[in-house]
Order: C-alpha cells, then structure tokens, then sequence
C-alpha cells in the first residue's frame, strides 16, 4: 500500500520539505512543509480506469464522503470553548432556527462572531457594524449583511433566497466553534478530502497543495475546506461553465492577512494564522476572485 513518507530540501535557508505518496515510514516534519494531493487524486482516476482495488477504492470514497458530512467535520476541526457574555444576548453561542428552516449556530464567544449551518461544513467569520436604532449589523468579508441583531435581542438572518431577510429565534444552546490542532498526516487527508469533494463537482482533477507550518495547520486545512466549497458553489451558478475554466489547481499559502486570488488556472488562498478563523477567506470571496458576482 502507498503511504508517505518525508523527504527535506533546501539549501541556505530554513528547512522545508515535501509530503508524497510512496512506499516507506512516515516522519513528522521540524519545520514548515508542503503538501500536495495531486499524486493522491490521480491514484483515485487510474484506480478507477484500470479497476485495480476496487475495494480499496471504495473505502477511501466511503472514509472521504464520512468525513466530509457536517457533523464528523465539526466533530474533527472544532471543539468546545468557554463562553463570555454577549452585549445583545444572554447566549454568547446558541443555535438557532429560521422561518424558512434554516438552522445555524452563532458564537458571539469570540473577537470575531462565528456563524455556522447545520447543512453546511462553512463557518462565517462576521464583522459586527453598528446600524440605526442600536441595530448592529454583522457583514461578511465581502461587507455584505448576514444577520441584524435588534438591541430587545430579535434576529434577522439574510440568504441568497432570502435577500430581504427572514426571522430567527432561538432554538437552544449551541457548541462553541473553534480550530483544533492538527499535524502533518491529518492536514494531508483533509486536503485529500477536499480535493475530492471538488473533483466530483467539477467533473474533473482538481489538486490542492499546501505549504503550511505546525501553528497554521488547522486553519490551512479550513480554508481547503472553504475552498473545495467554492467550487461546489460554483457548479450551481448559471456561469459555472466560464468560472470552472479558470481553476486548474488550488494552493493554500501563509500570509500576513487572509487573500483569494485566481491567476493562470491557480486559486491561490493566504490565511493568517495570527487571526484564527478570520484568517482565511469565506467562499464567497473566492468565488468573487474567480469573477463570480
């Protein structure tokens, strides 16, 4: 069976390395290092076209599909954390249900509000903007609204369905949203799983690649996550067709401030370590950088 294993390069100046798929003993990196799953998802096709270990194939289809469900997602990259008091709300993190069926949790816990879709693995970053009557407004990273908190504590929530906004309550308490550390190996199966989550979208091979480093490592894997979203997106779009032929490849990068950029077929994303979650793009921002509107 293939499994990885480490192989450093560089000379002059800090260490770095990179993760493949070959026969051997995996050993965890020192420094910062890179990984790719453009050998990992081409195994997948010849397996496929051949049909050598079907079953082997299927596990890894089964194991990818499990992981990349809401729950299970949430279960691996996020875990509990303390709660403070919110100015608007008695539950800094609680979840909630609109008229229309959509349930979310919103974590007002933390520098940033975090909000999250049970139907959805995404987590919002929020920016909280000060609105008449004591409203606040809480925008995305492209400055549009997501949700307006009243200062008696209502709650209107704004969707692509639902451009005028439709009322929230709340429907309980909610379980705070937050990054879990991860390590070398785990970061490759969560970049092997977003890979393949948006190869299936688009039809066609789709690598991600990341130089990453032990402090961004779980941010990296979110914003691969974000990104294969992204692509999944865009499939539903009218102009999936003309967005689609711009990306080739995505590569996840650390930078000083989160970024979305789309040249020459690669969907380059900068996070930020230093920012938690507010670190990375949401996928709308990625999806604007590829043109989309």
């Amino acid at each position: 069976m293939a499994v990885s294993i480490w192989r450093g390069e560089g000379i002059g100046r800090k260490s770095r390395g990179t993760l493949r798929f070959f026969l051997g003993v995996p050993k965890p990196p020192k420094s910062k290092f890179r990984l790719s799953t453009l050998m990992f998802a081409s195994s997948i096709y010849l397996i496929r076209r051949m049909g050598v270990i079907a079953a082997l194939g299927a596990a890894c289809l089964a194991s990818s599909a499990q992981a990349l469900e809401p729950g299970a997602l949430r279960d691996s990259l996020f875990g509990p954390r303390p709660t403070t008091a919110d100015q608007h709300t008695g539950q800094p993190v609680a979840r909630y249900v609109s008229q229309e069926g959509d349930v979310f949790i919103l974590d007002r816990s933390q520098p940033h509000p975090l909000l999250k879709f049970d139907d959805n693995p995404e987590v919002w970053v929020l920016r909280p903007q000060m609105a008449p009557r004591g409203d606040v407004l809480y925008m995305n990273d492209l400055g549009e609204p997501v949700l307006r908190a009243t200062r008696l504590g209502g709650l209107t929530l704004f969707t692509n369905d639902r451009p005028g906004g439709t009322a929230a309550a709340v429907a309980g308490a909610g379980q705070a949203l937050r990054l879990a550390q991860l390590g070398p190996q785990q970061l490759l199966e969560r970049l092997a799983q977003a890979s393949i989550r948006a190869t299936r979208a688009a039809r066609r091979l789709i690598p991600f690649e990341a130089d990453a480093s032990p402090a961004s490592s779980a941010l990296t894997a979110d914003a691969a996550m974000v990104a294969a979203e992204a692509v999944v997106r865009i499939t539903k779009r009218s102009d999936a067709k003309t967005l689609l032929s711009r990306i080739a490849k995505v590569r996840l990068i650390e930078g000083r401030r989160a970024r979305a950029e789309v040249s020459q077929g690669v969907v380059q994303v900068t996070v930020s370590p230093s920012d938690g979650l507010a670190g990375r793009p949401s996928s709308d921002r990625i999806i604007a950088a590829a043109g989309g509107r």
